[in-house]
């Protein structure tokens, strides 16, 4: 698996899957591909969450992957998470335009990436929802998710792969 992964962008190393993501414009959070170099990019640690730790023990594919990362994209950006530090967010600079957004107001975008929170929340169904926003939004664990719903062991990681592809069909993601 880690020769898979040295590609570059992607590298494990001390049992740590790290990845180069984009942290401005329209495409914030997006991989970093081959040979392609952001003005402004971080390296993330993706076996911190447990889409992650999923993916670099191939339980998930790559397309459910992105699935859940999009919603926990739109569930950050929605600010629906729990604040409980002020806000340092930079002033926005004038004159700058980019990405497809740019012309909606910051509490406009925020109100965009809500309104597709819920609407990929409601595409999950009531049966799904509950384990993607455990495990996807809030970071639970698949064990912890598993025992607050009731759920024998292991059983949340297949309702968590059917959710996963029904927010990648809600996505339209290729594959």
């Amino acid at each position: 698996m880690a020769d898979r992964q040295n590609t570059g962008h992607v590298r494990a190393q001390a049992n740590r899957l790290l990845a180069e993501r984009m942290i401005e414009g329209e495409t914030v959070g997006r991989r970093v591909g081959e040979g392609e170099r952001p003005a402004r990019s971080v390296t993330v640690n993706l076996a911190e969450s447990p889409l992650g730790w999923l993916l670099a023990r191939g339980l998930i594919g790559e397309r459910q992957f992105e699935a859940g990362e999009r919603i926990r994209s739109d569930w950050e950006r929605a600010n629906l998470a729990p604040s409980i530090t002020m806000r340092w967010d930079a002033a926005p600079r004038s004159g700058v335009r980019r990405g497809s957004d740019d012309h909606l107001e910051p509490g406009e975008r925020q109100m965009a990436a809500r309104k597709r929170f819920d609407s990929a929340m409601a595409a999950l169904g009531r049966d799904l929802n509950d384990i993607a926003w455990r495990v996807i939004c809030s970071g639970e664990a698949m064990p912890v998710a598993e025992k607050a719903l009731g759920w024998p062991v292991r059983s949340g990681r297949l309702v968590l792969r059917l959710a996963l592809d029904r927010l990648a069909d809600f996505y339209r993601l290729p594959g």
